[in-house]
C-alpha cells in the first residue's frame, strides 16, 4: 500500500465513524510558547482537551505534519526515527472512549477493507492498573493474553510518570500496538491515549476522574507504511526512498543497506524533507529558536556530505525530491521550491566555509582527549569552540560519536547559561513579582475603549515610581505630593491610549484631574493591564481620583497612517514579490514604518517602484477602511490574511481595505486609504538569512523626505561642479579619479591634473523632472559611497579634499624635474666593473625608488650598487639595491642600507638584494649618503 492511500485510508475511515477531518497544523505554532514545533497530532487540540473553546466538533481525524528532535542522534542509524514525521491521529473530546477507540484501532488495521494485517502479527501493551483496557483487548478484540502485555507508568501513560512525578493536570493510561516483523521483532506503529484523570498531588489517590473523558491517538505514517510495503526501514518507503536515491546521485555515491555512507544518506533525506516543509512555512536558518533547529538539521546533513567528500553545496539540489514525492498531500511544496532551495544553498555555503577550520581544532580537542585518556567531551570545551570560533556542539557531539567519544551535554548547558548571564543574555524570568503583579492581580485587566475614542473620563487605580526596567520594579504608592522628574507609571480603570503591541508603539498624550496633569510619554501593556509611563508635572497625584485621559490625537493618526501603509505595503509586496513575502515583525512609529517579510534576497530597484506605485493608487483611489469583530470562520470565510504559526483569537478584529486587503489586527487605523497621504519608501535592506525590511514613511515626513532627496542631488551637483542631471555620473568619475591619483602617487608617475575637479561631460544623465529617477540617482549615489543618506554630502566633500591632497603630493613626487634611470647612470662611479650610484632623489617615494632601481639594473649591462634617498617632511626615506653578481660575491643590501639609517637617527634592513630603511634626522643626510658611498667603494675595491 503506498504512503499516500494508507494517509487517506485512514481519515476516511475515521470519517466514516463521524470524526471530522481536519487540516493538518502549522509546523511552528506561534502561538503555543511551550513547544518549538508541532510535536504530535493533539498539540492543536489543546484547549480543546481543556475545554477553553466552543466545541464545534466532539471528534476529529487529522494527518498532522510534526518535529521532534529528542531523538536526533538515532536518524539514520535506526529504522524508523526521524525528526519531521507525519502522525495520524483520532480525538474524542468527552465523546468516545476506551471501547470505540480500541475496536476501531483494531478495526482499520485488520479488516481487509482497510489495512488488511494479519491479527496475529499484532501484540498491545497496557498500563498495568487499566483493567477496563486489558479487558476490551482480551474479552472483546479477543487477543489473547500472551500477546497483551502489562507497562509501568514510564512507558504506558501520558505523560510518562505522571502518577508518581507529575507534572499535575489532565493525563491517563495508554495502550500501544507493535506489529511483528518478519525476523521476530516488534515496532511500535499506534497509540491509544485514554485521558481520564486530573492528577492533584502526590501519590497516593492524586488521580481524580475527570468529569469528561478524552482520546487522543497517534499513529506514524511512515512506520505503518515501512511495515504495508515490507521494506526493510522506513526510509525504504515510496515517500522517501526517492529522496534517499536522489541524495545517493547528488553526492556521487552508492546507497547499500548497511554502511557508514548509507546511514548518512538517511540522515539527509530526513534533514532535507524536515528543511523543506519548515523553511516553505517560513521558518528560515537562524540563531535562536525554531530557526536554529532548522540551521542544525541542514548543517549535520552538510557535515554528512562533508564527510563523503563534499566541498560545496549539495542540499539543495535535493528540495524538488522532496516535493515530488509529496505533491499530493502537499502540492503547495511544489511553489515554493526556488525560495527553499536558495535558502538552504546560503547556510550550506555559510558552513561550508567555516567547516574546515571547525574540523582542524575538534581533532585537536581528540588528539588531547587520546592523550589524557578522556572518553567525554568536556561541556566546557565544547562552549568554548562555540562563543569563540562559531563551532556549533552537534559537529563536535556527532563526530564525537564516531571516535566513540561521549559528549557533556548538561556541562555544556551550564557554560553556555554562563556564557549568556556574563553576556547580559540570560533567559527571562517566568514568574514575576512585584508592584505591577500585584495591581495585575486586583484589577486583572484595563479594558481599551481608544477604538472609539481618543479622550476619555477615567479614575486613577494605581501609581508606581520608575520605568519598571530590570532590577527597577519600584514602589506602589497611594499619592504623589508634588511633581518633579521622577518617571512614574499610572494605571487607569480603563483607557484610550493604545499600549505598544502588533508592532504600533503606544500612545502619548495627558492625564488631567482637577489638582494635577500627567504628561504620557510612553503607553504600554503587561498582560492584559494598560500602563501610562511619564511624569507628574502640575499639582499632587491620588489613587481613586478622577480624571480625563487625553490622547496626543495628532501622533495617533500619524501612527494610523504608518500602520494603515503597513496592510497596503504587505498587499502590494504579495503583487510584484510573491505570497511569500509574509510578515516576520514590523515596527508602526508617527509616519514611519518598518516592515520585515520573508524572502531570499533583495528587491531590485525597479521592482520596489513598482510596489510603492501600487501602494499610491491604492491611497489615491480612496478605498474605505473598516474593522469588524467576527468569528474565525467568518474571517477565514472572507479571506483574511492568517499568517503561519499566528494563533488568533476567536471571535477576532478584522480590518478590510477596499476589496484588495482584509487581516487580522489589534491596530489603530484610519478610516480612508487616501488619509496615508503619501507613502516614500526610504530603504530595503536585509535583516537576517532569508528576512529582508522595508522602512518607509508617510504623511508630512514622506513628503519632506521627497524635497531632502531632491535637495541632496541639488547639494551633490554643486559639490562637484556639475548639472543636477550629471551628479550620479559625476561622482562616479570623482571616485574613478581619486583611486587614479593613489595609483599614479604609488607608482610616482608625472602627470599634469588640474587642481580642482572637473567634470567631463558623457556619462549616463538623470531625469531631473521624473522624480523616481531623482530617488534612483540618490539611491545610486549613497551605495556607491557607501554611506547613510545624510552623510552624502560630507563624503564627497571629503573625496574632493582627498583628490586635492593627492594632486599636491604628487605635483612633490614628481618635483625633481627630469630626474630618470638614465640621469643616474649618467652621474654614476665606476669602482672596477661596477658602477655605484648615491644620490638624493628629492619628492620621490619608495615605489618610484624601488623602480628606478629596477630599471638601473636592467639597463647598465654591469655590476650595480644603488642607494637613493628622499627627506619627506621630517623623515628621511633610504632604499637601496645591489644586483645578483655583487650579492653572489657575499655583499648585502639590507647592511648597507641599515648603517647609512643608523646616521640619520633610524633602521631597517631587507632582502640582499632590495632593502629600505627610514630616520629622524634630515640634517644628517649628507653625512649618511658620504658614508655610505665611502663604505661602498671599499668593499668594491676589496672585491
Amino acid at each position: 500500500m503506498k504512503t499516500d492511500e494508507l494517509r487517506e485510508k485512514y481519515l476516511d475511515f475515521f470519517q466514516s465513524k463521524g470524526c471530522t477531518v481536519c487540516p493538518s497544523d502549522v509546523l511552528v505554532p506561534a502561538w503555543d510558547p511551550s513547544v518549538l514545533f508541532t510535536p504530535a497530532g493533539m498539540n492543536q487540540f489543546k484547549d480543546h482537551f481543556l475545554g477553553k473553546v466552543k466545541l464545534d466538533f466532539t471528534k476529529a481525524t487529522t494527518c498532522q505534519k510534526c518535529l521532534r528532535t529528542g531523538d536526533i542522534d538515532n536518524v539514520g542509524r535506526t529504522a524508523f526515527h526521524h525528526t519531521f514525521f507525519e502522525m495520524l491521529g483520532n480525538f474524542s473530546f468527552g465523546d468516545y472512549f476506551k471501547e470505540e477507540a480500541i475496536h476501531w484501532a483494531w478495526e482499520f488495521l485488520t479488516d481487509k477493507k482497510w489495512l488488511g494485517i494479519p491479527g496475529e502479527r499484532l501484540k498491545v501493551t497496557v498500563y498495568k492498573d487499566d483493567d477496563d483496557a486489558h479487558g476490551i483487548w482480551h474479552n472483546k478484540i479477543g487477543l489473547p493474553e500472551t500477546r497483551i502485555s502489562r507497562m509501568d507508568e514510564d512507558e504506558n501513560f501520558w505523560p510518562a510518570s505522571a502518577p508518581s512525578e507529575g507534572p499535575d493536570g489532565v493525563c491517563g493510561p495508554c495502550s500501544e500496538i507493535y506489529y511483528q516483523l518478519d525476523d521476530g521483532s516488534d515496532v511500535e506503529i499506534w497509540n491509544l491515549v485514554f485521558t481520564q484523570f486530573n492528577r492533584i498531588g502526590a501519590p497516593p489517590n492524586n488521580l481524580h476522574p475527570l468529569p469528561s473523558q478524552n482520546i487522543d491517538t497517534g499513529m506514524g505514517l511512515e512506520r505503518t507504511a515501512s511495515v504495508l510495503q515490507g521494506v526493510p526501514t522506513n526510509y525504504h518507503i515510496d515517500s522517501l526512498f526517492p529522496i534517499v536515491q536522489a541524495a545517493a546521485e547528488v553526492c556521487g555515491v552508492k546507497y547499500e543497506y548497511n554502511n557508514d555512507n548509507s546511514r548518512r544518506l538517511r540522515r539527509i533525506t530526513d534533514h532535507a524533507r524536515a528543511s523543506v516543509f519548515s523553511i516553505h512555512e517560513n521558518v528560515y536558518p537562524g540563531a535562536k529558536d525554531a530557526r536554529y533547529v532548522i540551521r542544525r538539521l541542514i548543517r549535520r546533513a552538510v557535515l554528512d556530505g562533508y564527510q563523503m567528500n563534499l566541498r560545496e553545496p549539495f542540499l539543495y539540489k535535493l528540495v524538488e525530491a522532496v516535493a515530488e514525492t509529496h505533491k499530493n498531500p502537499y502540492p503547495e511544496l511544489g511553489q515554493t521550491t526556488a525560495r527553499v532551495a536558495e535558502a538552504i544553498e546560503a547556510e550550506e555555503r555559510t558552513f561550508f566555509a567555516t567547516i574546515d577550520g571547525g574540523m582542524s581544532r575538534i581533532e585537536k580537542l581528540f588528539t588531547q582527549m587520546r592523550s589524557d585518556s578522556q572518553v567525554m567531551v568536556p561541556g566546557a570545551v565544547a562552549a568554548d569552540l562555540q562563543t569563540t570560533y562559531g563551532v556549533p556542539p552537534e559537529l563536535v557531539q556527532t563526530l564525537a560519536a564516531e571516535q566513540n567519544f561521549t559528549f557533556d551535554w548538561p556541562g555544556y548547558r551550564e557554560a553556555m547559561d554562563d556564557h549568556a548571564e556574563a553576556s547580559g543574555a540570560g533567559q527571562v524570568v517566568l514568574f514575576q513579582t512585584g508592584p505591577l503583579e500585584t495591581l495585575k492581580e486586583a484589577l486583572r485587566e484595563t479594558p481599551f475603549i481608544g477604538y472609539e475614542q481618543t479622550s476619555a473620563k477615567a479614575i486613577v487605580k494605581g501609581i508606581i515610581t520608575g520605568v519598571g526596567g530590570k532590577g527597577d520594579e519600584g514602589q506602589l504608592l497611594s499619592h504623589v505630593d508634588r511633581p518633579d522628574s521622577t518617571p512614574l507609571r499610572v494605571v487607569l480603570d480603563h483607557s484610550p491610549f493604545y499600549g505598544e503591541s502588533g508592532g504600533q508603539v503606544g500612545d502619548v498624550g495627558t492625564i488631567e484631574g482637577k489638582d494635577f496633569t500627567f504628561e504620557v510619554t510612553d503607553t504600554q501593556k503587561h498582560a492584559a493591564l494598560i500602563v501610562h509611563h511619564g511624569n507628574l508635572v502640575r499639582g499632587s497625584i491620588h489613587e481613586g481620583v478622577e480624571c480625563q485621559a487625553v490622547v496626543d490625537t495628532d501622533r495617533r493618526t500619524a501612527l494610523a497612517r504608518a500602520h494603515s501603509a503597513t496592510h497596503i505595503l504587505h498587499h502590494a509586496l504579495h503583487n510584484h514579490v510573491g505570497r511569500h513575502a509574509e510578515q516576520q515583525g514590523s515596527k508602526v512609529e508617527a509616519d514611519r514604518l518598518r516592515f520585515d517579510f520573508t524572502n531570499p534576497k533583495a528587491i531590485p530597484d525597479e521592482t520596489l517602484v513598482l510596489i510603492e506605485q501600487d501602494v499610491l493608487k491604492l491611497v489615491a483611489a480612496g478605498e474605505p477602511i473598516r474593522w469588524d469583530t467576527v468569528s474565525l470562520a467568518d474571517a477565514r470565510e472572507a479571506g483574511a490574511m492568517m499568517l503561519f504559526g499566528e494563533k488568533y483569537p476567536d471571535p477576532c478584529r478584522m480590518v478590510a481595505m477596499g476589496q484588495f486587503s482584509r487581516e487580522l489586527c489589534g491596530g489603530t487605523h484610519l478610516t480612508n486609504t487616501a488619509e496615508v497621504e503619501a507613502f516614500e519608501v526610504v530603504v530595503e535592506e536585509s535583516v537576517s538569512t532569508g528576512t529582508r525590511r522595508i522602512e518607509a514613511l508617510t504623511g508630512e515626513r514622506a513628503k519632506e523626505h521627497r524635497e531632502q532627496t531632491r535637495q541632496l542631488l541639488s547639494q551633490v551637483a554643486s559639490a562637484v561642479g556639475c548639472k543636477e542631471s550629471d551628479a550620479m555620473a559625476a561622482t562616479e568619475a570623482l571616485m574613478e579619479e581619486v583611486r587614479s591619483l593613489k595609483k599614479e602617487l604609488s607608482a610616482g608617475k608625472p602627470a599634469e591634473h588640474s587642481p580642482t575637479f572637473k567634470y567631463q561631460a558623457g556619462g549616463p544623465k538623470t531625469d531631473t523632472s521624473d522624480y523616481n529617477a531623482v530617488r534612483s540617482a540618490v539611491r545610486a549615489i549613497t551605495r556607491r559611497l557607501n554611506v547613510a543618506i545624510s552623510d552624502v554630502t560630507d563624503r564627497v566633500e571629503a573625496l574632493l579634499a582627498d583628490r586635492s591632497k593627492l594632486v599636491e603630493e604628487l605635483k612633490q613626487v614628481t618635483a625633481g624635474g627630469e630626474l630618470s634611470a638614465d640621469d643616474l647612470i649618467a652621474g654614476a662611479e665606476k669602482i672596477g666593473d661596477t658602477l655605484l650610484i648615491v644620490s638624493d632623489t628629492p619628492g620621490a617615494n619608495p615605489n618610484v625608488m624601488r623602480g628606478w632601481i629596477d630599471q638601473i639594473r636592467k639597463k647598465a649591462g654591469v655590476p650595480t650598487a644603488i642607494l637613493l634617498a628622499a627627506v619627506q617632511g621630517d623623515k628621511v626615506l633610504l632604499v637601496g639595491g645591489l644586483s645578483h653578481d655583487l650579492v653572489d660575491r657575499g655583499l648585502k643590501a639590507g647592511e648597507w642600507v641599515g648603517q647609512a639609517a643608523k646616521m640619520v637617527g633610524g633602521g631597517g634592513g631587507g632582502r640582499p638584494d632590495m632593502a629600505q630603511a627610514g630616520g629622524s634626522d634630515p640634517s644628517k643626510l649628507p653625512e649618511a649618503l658620504a658614508e655610505a658611498k665611502s663604505t661602498m667603494r671599499a668593499k668594491l675595491s676589496a672585491n
